[in-house]
């Protein structure tokens, strides 16, 4: 079947038939064959790397080299310590503006006590949860035996970089990526009640249809007024400083500057009607001294030293300091006027939020922990999937220019049943990866050694700094070097394949994977006509002529209105049509171990037999090597302790044929 290649070959098998395995040798020093990726930043965030060697004829009876690495990312407990933090910081902020409501009835002041001390309470937990996850210094790794821990919810199951390099006679090296990970759901705090998508509908009916004395603001309507209220802390300051710039422009009497001042404020100013008289004086001043400076000139435009003679009587009419003399006291009025409107409003929209905490403890503060929960374990497997991506396409222009044109699609696919907690799980899943729509990603030339990633932002809108060295930051379109936000587009398709599963179509209910990948769907198809709307026609005509994504997409869109059980085809399609669209790939099941396992390696096998030419005797040989002595057997061990997928053959039964392991690899093991 296989042959060992000359080297160091530390553990070669064969299989049940006494033939020699596939699997050429398993690699002592992954971290040197890394690097001949040329991706050693990778090494700042990938850790801990497993590597197999393997060795595949071809139809035409050649050899294809294959290398399959297993990495861990630090990023599992980065990414959540930058959140919890930026979480601790927003609720600080708006406790404080909560206590500074000013004098309040003694009805809504007893109200604010209590809210207080709810939200007192969040931060405090919040804070103890940091502190636990600061002692996991160096830590890269959550093992899915610790998904029910209380101190490390916010940390993603068994994240790992599944990755395989293939080398065949005929076509050129190829890469193929997949982020592998628990499915983000909130374990601890349990599925009793069902997960986040059925929590937040049954809370926000409930709000609806009170009659409680509180009016009903929309999640919408608060989002907004959180918006509003952080654009004010952030757009003050910056008004005062273009009011200033404008005066330190009078007192250079400089029109072409005053100008240039002016209209950097009244851009700024837009969003401040009640300011507008205000800046309509200092609009007309502006034009006064500047008509009676002659129109637009600088004082020294004259030609050969000399001076204009209708300057030099500006000079005397309207000297320098008259200038900033007379704009002075209308800059003081604006200001004044601007601080008594921020004031005013921040008061106006922090009592909408008073309000809304007020009739909804403790709910809305546990749906808001267990969504933070959710989000920060989406968002690290996120941003590790960013990194890698943009690492291994730097060279590829086609792929920079959709990146900052377009954006990315992040494909996930999900092995998750519609059946008992695992339903909790998929619609904390469905929540948790639709949120990610408000993550942007912001490139920046790494200043230091230190190139981990840093979040900005609130719970409505981050953005994630990714660094690069400066060699590689030259790389990148001008755009995105200028800080041009870039954004990506998730989307979730769900097919359970277990025996819970089986219960779930025979005697429940499905209707939640079916709204999902309907859902999802729709986002795809919005995708792909952003895709092909933004990139140019060349490149267009090109990409019609390889890949026939339409027709993907009216397949994909006809098995998932098919409602066949356990269509698996459902998967095959949409991981098909994220690698031709260049995006963001990731696979789930509740620990990304045994289920999640079954499924990459079964895509690595196909993806060699559809790209690569495996020979078609040797695929299920060449799938059962992989899920003998590859990668995601090691995945088992090092979660588990022990090398056996946790199934039964009574539960197999249930699966689709190809997501069945050889026989000698599954047996009794804990989840």
């Amino acid at each position: 079947m296989g042959e060992i290649e000359d080297g160091e070959a530390d553990h070669v098998t064969t299989d049940v038939q006494g033939q020699k395995c596939t699997l050429v040798y398993e690699c002592t020093a992954p971290e040197s064959v890394a690097g001949k990726d040329n991706l050693p930043l990778l090494n700042a965030v990938l850790k801990n790397p497993v590597c197999k060697l393997y060795r595949f004829p071809t139809s035409d009876n050649k050899w294809m080299r294959i290398r399959e690495q297993m990495s861990e990312s630090i990023l599992s407990f980065h990414i959540p310590k930058e959140l919890i933090s930026l979480h601790i910081k927003e609720d600080l902020c708006r406790n404080q503006e909560i206590k500074e409501l000013g004098e309040l009835s003694p009805h809504w002041d007893n109200l604010r006590k209590n809210v207080l001390t709810h939200c007192d309470q969040m931060v405090n937990m919040y804070q103890d949860i940091l502190t636990e996850l600061n002692k996991e210094t160096g830590s890269s790794f959550k093992s899915s035996s610790s998904k029910g821990e209380k101190t490390l919810e916010f940390v993603p199951i068994n994240l790992h970089l599944q990755r395989m390099q293939v080398r065949s006679p005929h076509l050129k090296d190829a890469l193929y990526d997949v982020i592998t990970v628990g499915a983000p759901a909130a374990h601890f705090q349990g599925f009793k009640n069902g997960g986040l998508r059925k929590l937040l509908q049954r809370f926000e009916t409930e709000r609806r249809n009170t009659g409680y004395q509180f009016i009903y603001y929309s999640p919408e309507n608060t989002a907004k007024a959180k918006e509003v209220l952080s654009n004010i802390n952030q757009l003050q300051p910056l008004i005062a400083t273009h009011a200033d710039l404008l005066l330190n422009s009078a007192s250079q009497r400089s029109p072409d500057s005053l100008k240039n001042s002016l209209k950097m404020l009244s851009e700024k100013d837009r969003v401040w009607a009640n300011v507008g008289k205000s800046l309509n004086c200092i609009i007309a001043m502006v034009d006064k001294l500047i008509e009676s400076d002659g129109g637009s000139k600088s004082p020294d435009s004259g030609t050969d030293g000399e001076t204009d003679p209708s300057q030099a009587d500006s000079d005397t009419s309207h000297p320098r300091e008259d200038w900033y003399a007379q704009l002075h006291p209308l800059i003081l009025s604006l200001k004044d006027c601007m601080g008594e409107v921020v004031s005013r409003a921040k008061q106006s929209l922090t009592f909408v939020l008073l309000q809304e905490l007020a009739y909804s403890l403790p709910q809305c503060l546990m749906l808001t922990l267990r969504r933070d929960i959710v989000f920060s374990q989406a968002l690290a497997g996120l941003v590790c999937g960013f990194i890698i991506k943009l690492h291994t396409s730097l060279h590829d222009p086609d792929f920079l220019q959709q990146l900052h044109m377009v954006g990315l699609v992040v494909q996930y696919e999900g092995l998750l049943s519609t059946y008992s907690d695992e339903i909790g799980m998929l619609e904390d899943m469905a929540v948790g990866i639709s949120d990610l729509k408000k993550v942007a990603f912001k490139i920046i030339e790494a200043k230091t050694n230190d190139v981990l990633p840093v979040i900005t932002g609130r719970r409505e809108h981050y953005v994630v700094e990714v660094k690069l060295p400066t060699r590689m930051f030259e790389l990148l379109p001008l755009q995105i070097k200028e800080g041009q936000l870039l954004h990506v587009y998730p989307v979730l398709f769900n097919v359970g394949i277990n025996e819970q599963q089986t219960f779930a179509e025979r005697f429940g209910d499905v209707s939640l994977q079916e709204s999902i990948n309907q859902e999802n769907l729709e986002l795809l198809k919005e995708y792909y006509t952003i895709f092909m709307e933004k990139m140019p026609p060349s490149y267009i005509s090109h990409f019609q002529e390889q890949n026939d994504l339409k027709g993907l997409l009216e397949n994909l869109h006809q098995n998932i209105q098919a409602k066949k059980r356990k269509n698996v085809e459902i998967m095959w399609l949409a991981a098909t049509i994220c690698r031709k669209l260049n995006g963001i790939r990731f696979t789930c099941c509740k620990s990304a171990k045994d289920r999640t396992s079954m499924s990459v390696t079964l895509e690595q096998c196909s993806i060699l037999r559809d790209e690569h030419q495996l020979h078609k005797d040797f695929f299920i040989r060449a799938l059962d090597c992989m899920r003998r002595e590859g990668c995601r057997i090691e995945n088992v061990l090092k979660n588990i302790k022990c090398r056996k997928y946790a199934f039964n053959m009574l539960q197999l039964m249930a699966f689709p044929k190809y997501y069945r392991p050889p026989e000698g690899t599954y047996g009794k093991a804990d989840t």
